[in-house]
């Protein structure tokens, strides 16, 4: 199993305000789907919650929800009560496994050593947010461009897409 993370955020670390993703970006949205499309992701109840009913569970994609809240159901995905839970499901797989949010998902994720690579993108923008991406040591990883996309008609931001592999 490889564990992955994917996030989208702004030069402050800014990724939402109130629940929501503040930016439209066609085309990281287009780079988020082909990323995590036919793999599993795990997400924070809040999270879920902030997705369009029309679009839960995100399509072609096991949903695995995070959550303490008792009884919590959702239709079509499976619910866990840590991030170890959701990745004890799929280890001894060759599945990718991405870990999408929330901001406290996040911060578990990676103060608990469970990410073993990480797709930013990098939004060359500053936002007003409440919710945000946590730091981390860039040292620790090896760190390549994928992807940079300039503003167009359908993208007001700049933005460039860079995996984290950890080292060994």
């Amino acid at each position: 199993m490889i564990r992955s993370l994917i996030v989208a955020k702004a030069k402050n670390n800014v990724i939402g305000a109130n629940n929501d993703l503040i930016w439209d970006l066609p085309r990281d949205m287009q780079f988020f789907k082909d990323t995590t499309m036919g793999h599993p992701i795990i997400m924070g109840r809040r999270n879920y919650d902030s997705i369009p009913p029309k679009w839960r569970p995100l399509p072609n994609r096991e949903n695995c929800i995070i959550t303490r809240k008792e009884g919590f159901e959702a239709e079509k995905c499976l619910v866990f009560g840590s991030v170890e839970e959701a990745l004890d499901h799929y280890k001894g797989t060759d599945q990718k496994v991405f870990v999408i949010g929330g901001g406290q998902i996040y911060k578990y994720a990676l103060d608990h050593n469970l990410v073993d690579e990480m797709f930013i993108t990098h939004i060359d923008h500053e936002f007003e947010g409440d919710t945000y991406f946590p730091d981390f040591d860039e040292s620790e990883w090896n760190i390549e461009v994928i992807m940079e996309s300039e503003i167009d008609e359908k993208n007001p931001y700049s933005f460039i897409v860079k995996k984290y592999t950890r080292k060994v």
